[in-house]
């Protein structure tokens, strides 16, 4: 995951400790309101078998979640910079949704047997082969180090229209991620939470073109 060292380090351990927090909550309810979801195998026989080390279930859950939690920190940053009430409740949805995605993603890593994280590259399930790099944007979509920064000196206007922007990339990527797996996964949780996400995402981002239209600003 991105490294917390260098600048701003002790505000992404802020947000990484609320993160984990929402994380913990959103599964937990799961657990106990929906069990059948939280199941590894989506509700289905629990004989089946979990996926492998190097399947795309697995990869997808480790790299999503990744990118997920980077969403949730620029939702946190947005909502303390702005008084705009539709940004603050696109930034809480965010919130609120990924983050107990992410918490999915995990619980069935952990139901699964299999380690969080992975020591070959990003997005090897999908075939990809990401560069190492040092900015910050471990995976196509995430944001630099420097536009982390950015944004956490943006105020106002300023700060939504940066926002509404990394958010777009984010979602395509993300997008573009989730709709692999929903074709390649090997269980339905993974293929089923997948599939709403490109709805999701796709609806959010027709959101945010309005948005930013609104404040006379291209995508």
């Amino acid at each position: 995951m991105t490294s917390l060292a260098g600048p701003g380090s002790t505000r992404r351990m802020a947000l990484a400790g609320a993160s984990v927090l929402l994380v913990a909550l959103g599964l937990v309810v799961l657990m106990v309101v929906r069990p059948s979801e939280a199941s590894p195998s989506g509700g289905a026989s629990a004989s089946q078998s979990a996926p492998a080390e190097g399947s795309v279930d697995a990869g997808f859950a480790r790299d999503m979640a990744i990118h997920h939690q980077q969403a949730v920190e620029m939702s946190f940053i947005v909502r303390d910079r702005t008084d705009d009430e539709d940004v603050r409740r696109l930034a809480y949805d965010i919130i609120n949704t990924q983050a107990n995605q992410r918490g999915m993603m995990l619980g069935w890593l952990e139901m699964w047997g299999l380690p969080k994280s992975s020591a070959g590259p990003p997005m090897e399930w999908m075939g990809h082969t990401v560069e190492p790099s040092d900015d910050g944007s471990l995976m196509p979509g995430m944001a630099t180090d420097a536009e982390l920064e950015a944004l956490e000196a943006a105020k106002g206007e300023q700060a939504e229209v940066l926002f509404l922007r990394l958010m777009t990339v984010h979602h395509r990527a993300g997008a573009d991620m989730a709709q692999a797996a929903a074709g390649a996964a090997g269980t339905d949780a993974i293929r089923n939470l997948a599939a709403g996400m490109v709805r999701g995402q796709k609806s959010e981002m027709g959101l945010m073109a309005d948005m930013l239209k609104a404040r006379g600003a291209k995508p």
